[in-house]
């Protein structure tokens, strides 16, 4: 990207290195072909790092990673993943995380930073994969609701918070920003 600096292209690297690592932390639910994963904390702390060009660079980047066969990805690796059931998240992550970047402000705020989460990456994310579900397995809305929504509330609340948290701390301390 031009105009960055080794800083930078640091943390964006280690954004993307954390994004490949936390999808294997996962774990499949019976009802839903999407996975319980620790990705969205990951992708949560790369918007509050960087800037919204920079997560979607990050973001875009783990995408093609996976698309091209690396296994990156939670569940399998390829573009059939990306066509599949849960194949709308991963776009959603691409507008979501950067608007949530945007919105986290100028200062780390623990309850700016959740709040942008909760109502706009979350949502953002679950219209991506209500979209998927619907078309790839000719469900209804309510019957996509139950695969790609209601099942990953309760976490997605909990990772948002601890992303929160983690993020305030990380940008504190490592780009001297003061805590308010």
């Amino acid at each position: 990207m031009q105009g960055s600096n080794v800083r930078e292209l640091s943390t964006m690297s280690m954004c993307l290195a954390l994004c490949c690592v936390t999808a294997y932390i996962s774990f499949p639910l019976p009802f839903t072909p999407g996975l319980v994963t620790a990705l969205t904390f990951a992708l949560s702390l790369t918007a509050y790092l960087l800037n919204p060009k920079q997560t979607f660079a990050v973001i875009l980047a783990y995408i093609l990673l996976g698309a091209v066969g690396l296994p990156v990805f939670a569940g399998g690796s390829g573009l059939g993943r990306l066509v599949g059931p849960a194949g709308g998240f991963y776009f959603a992550w691409l507008v979501a995380y950067p608007i949530l970047s945007a919105l986290k402000g100028s200062t780390p705020n623990f309850k700016r930073y959740l709040m942008a989460n909760v109502l706009t990456a979350v949502p953002i994310t679950y219209a991506g994969g209500l979209i998927s579900m619907m078309l790839v397995l000719d469900v209804n809305l309510w019957q996509a609701a139950t695969m790609a929504v209601f099942p990953f509330i309760p976490g997605d609340l909990l990772k948002a918070a601890a992303a929160s948290i983690i993020g305030v701390r990380l940008c504190y301390f490592s780009f001297g920003a003061k805590e308010k």
